[in-house]
């Protein structure tokens, strides 16, 4: 098996990644992001090659460019195939040119197609995007740079067009990273945070709302590389304008203003101290090979499977009584706990977290699709709103009909999805909340699942907004376009962002009003935004490209609705036809990518024509592979040998090294002898794998053995009602031993009381740090005391917060 990855040479020499820069300039929400791969070729023979890259689902691509020499190409916009015609066109005139497509299959994975590089000469290829900064639990805003791309599992029988590739490790090559971020923000910016190492922050102003950070030297570039920023008073609504390409047509998109309404809607606190007490919670959980691998790189033994199971150990013990729910798991197959729904009680949830200690990753690929539709099929509970819960590390090759299948169900449930580990599929994640009116989440590095998930279950028990709308106030020779879907889902605290264009001018009036009305508990409730017609200050067009980001998915999105038979339907086709153009027109005139268009750069110096046959070589991947030259294995625990996978499957959790380069387009692409032949196989011995690992832990400290956590032994010892019984258990939990506990206890209280005090007294006093995780249940806790109408809860209190060493008030307790 060879060991190699990166642009490679006849001999199989990588051409080295001299190193890669990148640019970022935050503003408030948005990021502009400009990345600068620098490549040399020290062969003696032009190469032509194709390498594969992540991108953010929701990033605009705006600019791509590159520069061999002293010769900078600038790519157009061009409808795909016309621009794969005029790159085919120039290499076989001998030109250079270069191809920047995105897959069919998902909108966050990108493909380069250069062509050539000639001999001896160096090459940097450039390339812009600007995308939105997600809302953390915690309320920071999360920027994160895709290092990671994992291939994408892609079912039997599918219509595979995206991206293939075979597995094969190499050793890690190290190169260098330079990264830098400007942030600035109209509020004061509290701090920046991340999991790499940064130099510290240094700020460019007086009023500090203006910062710059830089990565710190040596790292590599083998995960997702996350900033999570921190702006004074972050959560405020706000409208931004922007002014137009004075050179643009007015009527169009880059003519007109844009704006981007941000809201952040506050629910009354009746409202979110009271959550729901029914609907049907439908648990979805990746079991693929992939999901054996660590969820960081500083406790292998965490694996992303054991921390899921823990997370509906949190789950199950949070949802309220009353309510109905069901447990699905899925690989190459699917496996559901109960036939459909059952009611939540004591039986029914020790009988699913009896079965949730028992879940491994061993059911083979990735295809969630039947299990949706299994989901899908069964009828909805009256008065039970179903809400589903998605699990995976996304490495699935049919992301568009997975959330197409969602979106044509998003009137009868919720979805909230969760993206575990580097490299889970932006679209795939973001795309099932989006249209399934729920709240997307990723888990990578050293997160903690728990506290991400509980928040969206808090969401999930939030009552339902109602007749949600949005209303215009503008000057009479104004008139609005809004780009974005309309709302239909609100969540406290949570951001929305639209998009729209105002067209026309007025000369008397200077501000605008939108109005966002809604309906909760029955109370008609509005927020409104004044804002300025006239911009404050030049923003690049980056409003403008992500509306116009925002305007192509919706009609993507749209034209894959039409559900087109293989036998077309006239109607049908002319409306395809129809979307079609629009989109490429946008994607032209904005200079965005889109599914239907591609950029395309020629070199048409007659200097620098390539003369003979370019060599076109091909990289093998791993189950992961970041931008960088080499393998990394460090995430991935040992595997003596796989288990039996169905056909495309790749089980190997390997970090390759550098941008992938592929032997094919990628449509049409040509697998090698040796992938079909491992495809073929009913076993794969991975001892080359094992050799790596083994070989780097050779150079690891031996990680501890981790503990049972204290906060879930406790969590595991609740009863569905809510309360704690009073057993050797508990006191273990609480450092104690059983009469140690008993002693103090009030004569007055019965055993159960007791017990469910001491537990709520514990989790207050000490395991504040993490009220994010066991609040809900701390709520249930408080229901069921109240309901034992207790005399001498005072006293009860007391004595708990004596012997356990607290001071927590009883009104604390919600009792």
């Amino acid at each position: 098996m060879e060991h190699c990855c990166g642009l490679l040479t006849p001999t199989k020499e990588a051409v080295p990644l001299k190193g890669i820069d990148v640019d970022v300039e935050v503003k408030d929400h948005v990021a502009v992001v400009v990345s600068t791969l620098h490549y040399e070729n020290k062969e003696d023979k032009a190469i032509e090659a194709i390498f594969v890259f992540p991108l953010p689902g929701d990033a605009a691509v705006c600019q791509f460019s590159a520069k061999i020499g002293q010769t900078e190409i600038v790519a157009e916009v061009k409808e795909k195939q016309e621009a794969r015609e005029e790159y085919d066109d120039a290499l076989s005139s001998g030109q250079q040119a270069f191809l920047l497509e995105e897959s069919n299959q998902s909108p966050d994975i990108f493909s380069l197609s250069v062509g050539s590089l000639p001999p001896g000469e160096s090459a940097s290829i450039r390339l812009e995007y600007v995308t939105e900064l997600a809302v953390e639990a915690d309320g920071g805003l999360r920027f994160c740079l895709p290092a990671v791309l994992n291939p994408r599992y892609q079912p039997q029988g599918s219509n595979n067009d995206g991206v293939q590739i075979k597995s094969v490790p190499a050793s890690l090559v190290p190169y260098s990273l330079s990264f830098s971020a400007l942030v600035s923000s109209p509020r004061r910016v509290s701090k920046v945070d991340s999991k790499c190492s940064l130099e510290p922050l240094q700020y460019l102003d007086k009023e500090q709302t203006q910062a710059v950070v830089k990565l710190a030297a040596g790292h590599k570039f083998d995960r997702d590389l996350e900033l999570f920023l921190y702006y004074m008073d972050t959560h405020q609504p706000a409208v931004v304008v922007e002014a137009g390409k004075p050179e643009a047509k007015p009527g169009t998109l880059m003519g007109d203003t844009a704006v981007m309404v941000s809201v952040y809607p506050e629910f009354p606190q009746s409202v979110t101290s009271s959550l729901a007490t029914s609907g049907e919670f439908v648990f979805v959980l990746d079991r693929s090979g992939s999901m054996d691998c660590a969820i960081n790189e500083s406790s292998r033994k965490q694996t992303r499977i054991s921390s899921a199971r823990d997370t509906l150990l949190l789950l199950l013990k949070s949802l309220p009584m009353g309510c109905y729910f069901n447990i699905y798991s899925f690989g190459s197959t699917f496996e559901h706990l109960f036939p459909k729904s059952v009611e939540y009680s004591q039986t029914t949830m020790e009988d699913a977290l009896k079965k949730v200690g028992t879940m491994d990753a061993d059911l083979g690929g990735t295809e969630i699709l039947e299990c949706l539709k299994n989901i899908y099929s069964q009828p909805c509970i009256t008065g039970q709103p179903r809400q589903l819960f998605v699990f995976t590390d996304g490495e699935v090759g049919n992301t568009k009909e997975v959330i197409k299948l969602v979106k044509k169900h998003s009137n009868s449930h919720r979805c909230f999805s969760f993206g575990i580990g580097d490299g889970a599929s932006t679209a795939l994640i973001n795309g099932l909340a989006r249209e399934g009116g729920g709240h997307a989440q990723f888990i990578a590095g050293t997160d903690r699942m728990q506290p991400k998930v509980m928040q969206s279950l808090r969401f999930a028990l939030q009552p339902a907004v109602e007749d949600i709308s949005m209303t215009w106030d503008l000057p009479k020779e104004v008139s609005v376009t809004v780009l974005s879907p309309p709302l239909t889902t609100i969540f406290h605290g949570r951001r929305s962002l639209i998009y729209a264009q105002l067209t026309g001018q007025s000369l008397d009036a200077k501000d605008g009003c939108v109005t966002l009305k809604y309906s909760l508990v029955g109370q008609p409730i509005q927020n409104q935004l004044r804002f300025a017609l006239q911009p404050k200050e030049d923003t690049g067009l980056t409003i403008h490209r992500l509306s116009a980001r925002t305007a192509i998915r919706s009609m993507e999105i749209e034209d894959e609705d039409l559900f087109l038979p293989f036998e077309e339907a006239e109607d049908q086709k002319v409306q395809h036809d129809e979307l079609k153009k629009k989109v490429v027109e946008l994607s032209v005139q904005s200079g965005v990518s889109s599914s239907y268009t591609a950029f395309v750069a020629v070199c048409e110096n007659d200097n620098k024509k390539v003369k003979g046959p370019l060599l076109r070589q091909t990289i093998p991947i791993s189950g992961r592979f970041p931008l960088a030259n080499g393998c990394n294995f460090s995430a991935c625990p040992p595997i003596p040998s796989f288990r039996k996978k169905r056909s495309g499957y790749v089980p190997c959790c390997l970090k390759l090294g550098a941008p992938v380069f592929q032997d094919a387009m990628m449509l049409d692409c040509d697998m090698s002898t040796e992938m079909d032949s491992f495809q073929q196989d009913e076993e794969y011995s991975c001892e080359d794998e094992e050799e790596a690992l083994q070989q780097e832990d050779m150079q690891r400290p031996p990680s501890p053995a981790i503990a049972k956590d204290p906060l879930l032994q406790m969590v595991s010892l609740q009863k569905a009602s809510g309360h704690w019984l009073f057993e050797e258990a508990l006191a273990s939990v609480l450092g104690k031993t059983s009469k140690e506990l008993e002693t103090p206890k009030p004569a007055a209280v019965s055993k159960e009381v007791w017990a469910t005090i001491l537990a709520l007294i514990w989790l207050h006093g000490l395991k504040s740090e993490a009220q994010d995780e066991w609040q809900l249940l701390a709520m249930k806790a408080g229901s069921w005391l109240r309901s034992q109408k207790i005399s001498g809860l005072v006293e009860c209190v007391a004595a708990a917060n004596t012997l356990l060493g607290c001071k927590v008030h009883k009104d604390v307790l919600g009792i």
